[in-house]
C-alpha cells in the first residue's frame, strides 16, 4: 500500500499538473512528503488586530480589520498601472498600493466590505500605506485560532503564478487535513523517550500550525534531530563497513629510517602537538585496520613533517609512500623539504608531474614497480594507469579537497590491500562540519606552531589611502622583501575582473618602476603559470600580482607582504588562506586588507575578525555562522551530499553531537546491521539512501 507521503503532489487538491511543475522546478517539491519538509522561515503573530489610530512612527509588521471605501487607478507608462485601495477601520484612513495585477485584484476585491490587511505600514504623502499585504475576507480569518502564522521562502516565478508564501501554507494545511492517520514514526521508542522527542506526526503538525511559540521549538528539535540522526547514523555505518573490509597493513615497528632521522636529521624540536598526531597515526597502523585519518593545521604548524615521519614508518616496514599535491609547484615544493629533510639518508624519494618526462619519467616508473623508490612525490600524474607501485602501503593526500572522490579512488587502486590514507588540509574545518562533511575520518588536529614564528601583523586599509601603503610596500622591497598583491577573481564578474588585474598590474608597474613584477591568474597557460611561480619562488621578482591560484601551495620565506586588494569580496577561510603566504620566514610580515569605505555590517565583522585573531580555528568557525555550510570551500569535493533542510550545522553543534552519540551506540550494538531491534532504523536509512549519498570510502 502507497504511503501518504509517497503521493505525487500533483493529486493534491488545489495542485494539479501546472502546479505542481512550477513547484518542481523551483522547489524540487514532487511528493507530499517534500511538500511537509518545506518548513516556514519565520512566523508573525497573528492573533492581534491593530487600529490605525494607534500607528505611530515606523511600524513592524501588523493587521488590521477594515473596509475598502474606494479605488483610484494611476498610470504609471508602458502599460503600468498602480492600484490604490483607501480603507478605513473607524480609527483612520489608510492605503493599500499595487504595482502590478490591478485588473485581479479588482476583480477579487469589493468596497464596503471587511477585510483583514496584513503587511507592514509606511509613510506616504503624510498617510501610512501598505504595498502589497496579504488581504484575507474577515469572515474567513478566525483570528483567536490564528496564533503563529508560518512564512514560506518563494521564488519571483512561483509569485508570479500566484504561489506565494500563503498558498503555499494553504497547500499545506490542505495537506495536513488529509492525513487522517497518524504518520508512521522513524525513530524507535527507545531513543524517543529518553530524549523526550514528540512524535513525527505531531512534529510535522506543528512546524506548519503552531499555536505558541514553545510548538515551534519542540517541533524543530524533534525534526532537526532525526535529520542529523540520519546522517551521522549513514557516515557511521560505511564508515564502520569499510573497517570491516579492509583489514589494513600492520606496520608493527619502528625501525632504523625513522630513528635515523629522528636522532640525526631533525635539528629541532616537535611541538607537542606534532608528537600526539603522530602517535595517533602509529597507533592506526599498527592497529590491524586502514587507517582512513583527516590531518588539520593551520598554514606552517608542521604537517609536512608530520606525514613524513609516518611515511617512515611505512619504509621501515617495507613498503612505499606516495605523498600526492594538487599543483606542481607545491608538489616540487614537498620534493625540496623532504629531500632537505633527509639529507645523508639511504631513502630514495623520486618526484613525478607532468614536467618529468622522457628517460627520467622511465627511471622514476622502473624504480615504482621494482620497489626501489621508497617516497614518491607528485601530482595528479600519479594516479595514471603507467604508474605502478611495487608494495604501496601509505598515502598521503595534501589540500585533499583540491582532488575529486574519483581521483583519490584510483590512488588506492595503485595496491592490493588499500593503503593506510593521510589527508591533509590548512583549511581549517569547524568541529561540527568535519561531524558532517568528514565524519567517517578519524581526525588529528596540530593546533600549535612551532617556536619563534612571529604572528602576522593584520590591518584593515580603504581604497583612498593607496599613497602609504605603496610607501609601506616600497620600505619592505627596499629591504629586501617580496610582495603579493591579490586581486579578486569572482566567475560571475570574471571577465570585469581579469580587466582589473590587468589595470591594475599596468599601475603597478608604473608605481615601482625600479622592481620586478610577474603576474599570475587562473586563464594563463599552465606551463606559463609554472613559470611566473617559480620566478617569484626564485626570488627573480619583487611583487607577485595575481588571483587566489596562489591561495595554496607557495611558500616563500622572504616573502613579507599581503595586500589583499577588494577584501570585501572574500570569504574569511579564503582571506586566511590567502595570509598564510606570509610570515613563513624570520621577518615581521605584514596582510593589509584593502576595501572600499561603504562596507555592509557582516563584511566590517568579517575583516575585523581577519585583524583581530590568526587563529583558524576561531575564522573557520566564524565564517560557518557567517556564509553557511554549503559556501565553504571543500564541502563539494569532500566525498559526502546532504541536503539538510532544517538543522543548521553552523549553529545546531549540540544536536549534532547528540545524533552521533546516539548513532554511534546503534552502530556499536548492530555493526552487521541485522538486529530485529534496529530493522526500522535500517528501514528508514534505505529510503533516505537517494538524499544521504556517502561516496567517502572507495573499494
Amino acid at each position: 500500500m502507497l504511503d501518504i507521503l509517497d503521493q505525487d503532489i500533483q493529486f493534491l487538491p488545489g495542485v494539479g499538473p501546472r502546479r505542481k511543475a512550477l513547484l518542481e522546478k523551483e522547489l524540487g517539491i514532487k511528493t507530499y512528503e517534500d511538500l511537509l519538509e518545506y518548513y516556514p522561515y519565520k512566523y508573525v503573530d497573528r492573533s492581534r488586530i491593530y487600529r490605525i489610530g494607534e500607528f505611530s512612527g515606523e511600524m513592524p509588521f501588523v493587521q488590521i480589520k477594515a473596509d475598502i471605501l474606494s479605488f483610484e487607478s494611476f498610470d504609471m507608462g508602458a502599460h503600468r498601472t498602480r492600484l490604490v485601495a483607501h480603507v478605513s477601520d473607524g480609527t483612520g484612513v489608510a492605503d493599500i498600493v499595487w504595482f502590478s495585477g490591478a485588473k485581479y485584484i479588482l476583480s477579487q476585491l469589493k468596497t464596503r466590505t471587511p477585510y483583514i490587511i496584513f503587511g507592514r505600514p509606511t509613510v506616504f504623502n503624510g498617510r501610512y500605506q501598505f504595498a502589497h499585504p496579504d488581504i484575507d475576507p474577515a469572515s474567513e480569518l478566525q483570528l483567536s485560532q490564528m496564533g503563529l502564522q508560518p512564512y514560506y521562502v518563494t521564488t519571483e516565478r512561483m509569485k508570479k503564478a500566484g504561489l506565494n508564501s500563503r498558498a503555499v501554507e494553504k497547500m499545506i494545511k490542505t495537506l495536513l487535513a488529509a492525513m487522517k492517520q497518524p504518520l508512521a514514526e522513524t525513530i524507535p521508542p527507545f531513543i524517543m523517550q529518553p530524549l523526550k522527542l514528540m512524535s513525527r506526526d505531531e512534529a510535522f503538525r506543528k512546524i506548519h500550525d503552531p499555536r505558541r511559540n514553545d510548538d515551534i521549538t519542540q517541533a524543530e528539535y524533534r525534526l532537526k534531530f532525526e535529520e542529523l540522526f540520519y546522517v551521522q547514523l549513514n557516515i557511521l555505518r560505511y564508515a564502520s563497513d569499510r573497517r570491516q573490509k579492509y583489514r589494513g597493513y600492520v606496520f608493527a615497528r619502528v625501525g632504523g629510517k625513522f630513528n635515523g632521522f629522528f636522532h640525526n636529521n631533525l635539528h629541532f624540536a616537535l611541538t607537542g602537538a606534532q608528537k600526539r598526531v603522530i602517535r595517533e597515526i602509529r597507533n592506526d597502523m599498527r592497529s590491524g585496520r586502514q587507517m582512513n585519518r583527516l590531518l588539520q593545521g593551520d598554514v606552517g604548524s608542521g604537517k609536512t613533517l608530520v606525514a613524513l615521519m609516518s611515511m617512515l614508518i611505512a619504509v621501515d616496514n617495507g613498503y612505499q609512500a606516495c605523498i600526492m599535491a594538487p599543483t606542481e609547484i607545491l608538489a616540487e615544493q614537498h620534493m625540496a623539504t623532504i629531500t632537505d629533510f633527509l639529507g645523508g639518508m639511504d631513502v630514495r624519494v623520486e618526484l613525478l608531474t607532468g614536467m618529468v618526462k622522457g628517460k627520467r619519467r622511465r627511471e622514476v616508473l622502473d624504480g615504482l614497480a621494482s620497489g626501489a623508490v621508497d617516497i614518491l612525490v607528485g601530482t595528479h600524474a600519479v594516479i595514471e594507469d603507467t604508474v605502478q607501485f611495487a608494495r604501496l602501503g601509505f598515502v598521503v593526500i595534501d589540500e585533499q579537497h583540491r582532488f575529486g572522490v574519483v581521483q583519490r579512488a584510483k590512488l588506492w587502486g595503485k595496491s592490493d590491500n588499500p593503503p593506510h590514507v593521510l589527508v591533509m588540509t590548512a583549511t581549517p574545518i569547524p568541529r561540527t562540519l568535519a561531524m558532517t562533511t568528514y565524519g567517517d575520518l578519524d581526525v588529528s588536529v596540530i593546533d600549535e606552531l612551532p617556536p619563534g614564528r612571529k604572528p602576522v601583523v593584520t590591518m584593515h586599509k580603504y581604497d583612498d589611502q593607496m599613497t602609504s601603503l605603496y610607501a609601506g610596500i616600497r620600505r619592505q622591497l627596499q629591504a629586501g622583501r617580496q610582495a603579493y598583491i591579490v586581486f579578486p577573481l569572482i566567475k560571475e564578474s570574471e571577465k570585469i575582473d581579469l580587466k582589473n588585474l590587468e589595470e591594475g598590474y599596468e599601475a603597478l608597474r608604473e608605481a615601482f618602476p625600479e622592481f620586478r613584477l610577474g603576474k599570475v591568474h587562473g586563464k594563463m597557460k599552465p606551463a606559463e603559470k609554472e613559470e611566473e611561480m617559480r620566478r617569484f619562488v626564485g626570488g627573480e621578482t619583487d611583487i607577485l600580482v595575481a588571483t587566489t591560484v596562489i591561495e595554496v601551495g607557495v611558500n616563500v620565506p622572504n616573502a613579507s607582504i599581503m595586500v589583499i586588494l577588494n577584501a570585501e569580496r572574500f570569504g574569511l577561510s579564503q582571506l586566511h588562506q590567502l595570509r598564510g603566504r606570509v610570515g613563513r620566514g624570520a621577518d615581521q610580515s605584514f596582510c593589509i586588507l584593502v576595501s572600499k569605505r561603504k562596507l555592509s555590517d557582516d563584511t566590517r565583522k568579517r575583516l575585523d575578525i581577519m585583524c583581530s585573531t590568526g587563529d583558524g580555528f576561531k575564522i573557520a568557525e566564524a565564517d560557518l555562522k557567517l556564509r553557511g555550510p554549503g559556501d565553504l570551500e571543500g564541502t563539494q569535493q569532500s566525498g559526502i551530499a546532504f541536503d539538510l533542510k532544517i538543522a543548521d550545522i553552523a549553529k545546531d553543534g549540540q544536536l549534532i553531537q547528540l545524533a552521533r552519540d546516539e548513532a554511534r551506540k546503534i552502530i556499536d550494538d548492530d555493526p552487521m546491521c541485522t538486529k530485529p531491534e534496529y530493522s526500522m532504523l535500517w528501514q528508514r536509512l534505505k529510503a533516505l539512501r537517494k538524499n544521504l549519498q556517502y561516496f567517502g570510502a572507495i573499494s
